[in-house]
């Protein structure tokens, strides 16, 4: 179990801001920087306190609708669009060793592959939860719910980090979608952790390589600024979610030594390529084929991305989300620590919040 108490912690950022202005002293937020197969998840592990909600989810929510702490660890000067963050929060489920809220630069999501796998890495190799080699089976509580852990681990380094996910579901098949400046997509939409439209590569003429990343990043915005307008997205169970976030322009499925590949690009708003091959998108990847009959249980697949960094992802089980038929699916891939930083807000600051400028932060379509 975890070892990390919160009990100094205070309830708002906002309150962490004023009593900085009151007494004439430095707001500090530590943070343990990371990245799962080049995706950034750095971790909020102090500084910031108990968030208000009864659910991991209901906090959630709390800081989408605040604000203020995405816009001062995610804004420039301390961030960028490149940058996802994660707080660490105290579990409400009994059964959870460590809880996460995951903050992406335009999103609060219910779950993130990569962010999961940074999360994990960093609660064991700093010693908030103990670390017990070769294997540490630890539970997190995602927003989205509980997503089941266990992660490789060697001389005291976490070598893989297994993330069984929450469970995921194909949506909307074959739909036609009005793009501008594009024309006519078929595309197809699932929930994954996060919910996707997914259009194959082929209609849009890329092969996912780096030089590709800014135009694969225009048009995945426009194609979900599109499904958003035209498609509807629904969760049996969690009725707050009723958006596409993200866009998954993927090449067709192939095989090497009898292994199928998932080679694809994520679009994530504002206008940025997700670096990972992402966990999210790859479990709703895989949703879609099961749904299809091109994958059944036990089957594997080899998420590969942009850079051509690797998840590898498992069909673990049939599951029932409401009366939705789904999956159980399972992503695992490696995260490394990159620094350790101290975030300091200074009471003169005059922009204690930050600020975003459309020259590295794309305009929301």
């Amino acid at each position: 179990m975890s070892n990390w108490d919160r009990s100094t912690y205070l309830f708002s950022f906002l309150l962490l801001y004023e009593i900085a202005n009151t007494y004439d002293h430095l707001m500090k937020i530590e943070v343990v920087s990371a990245h799962a197969e080049g995706e950034v998840g750095d971790v909020i592990i102090g500084g910031v306190d108990q968030i208000p909600g009864e659910t991991i989810w209901e906090q959630s929510r709390f800081i989408a609708k605040d604000q203020s702490l995405r816009k001062f660890i995610l804004n420039e000067p301390r961030g960028g669009v490149f940058r996802h963050v994660n707080l660490l929060v105290k579990p409400t489920d009994p059964k959870a060793d460590v809880a996460f809220i995951i903050m992406e630069p335009e999103d609060t999501p219910p779950m993130s592959g990569s962010n999961s796998i940074c999360v994990a890495t960093v609660v064991l190799e700093t010693g908030i939860v103990k670390m017990i080699e070769p294997v540490t089976n630890l539970v997190m509580q995602a927003p989205g719910g509980l997503v089941y852990v266990t992660a490789k681990c060697k001389d005291g380094k976490v070598t893989q980090v297994k993330v069984k996910n929450v469970a995921s579901f194909a949506g909307l098949l074959d739909q036609k979608l009005e793009v501008k400046g594009v024309g006519t997509l078929t595309v197809d939409t699932a929930f994954g952790g996060d919910s996707f439209v997914i259009v194959d590569s082929t209609q849009l003429g890329f092969q996912i390589k780096p030089d590709e990343a800014a135009d694969l990043a225009k048009i995945g915005m426009k194609i979900t600024a599109s499904a958003n307008e035209q498609l509807q997205f629904s969760h049996p169970t969690n009725p707050d979610w009723r958006h596409f976030s993200f866009t998954q322009i993927a090449k067709p499925i192939f095989y090497e030594n009898g292994i199928a590949i998932s080679k694809n690009a994520v679009a994530i708003q504002p206008g940025k390529i997700d670096r990972s091959p992402t966990g999210t998108g790859c479990s709703a990847r895989l949703a879609l084929l099961h749904h299809k009959g091109e994958l059944k249980v036990g089957d594997e697949m080899i998420g590969r991305s942009i850079i051509d960094s690797q998840f590898f992802c498992r069909i673990e089980d049939e599951v029932l989300i409401g009366d939705k038929k789904g999956i159980t699916p399972s992503v695992a891939g490696q995260a490394w620590i990159t620094g350790k930083h101290i975030h300091t807000l200074d009471p003169t600051d005059p922009w204690p919040l930050g600020y975003k400028l459309s020259d590295t932060w794309p305009n929301k379509l």
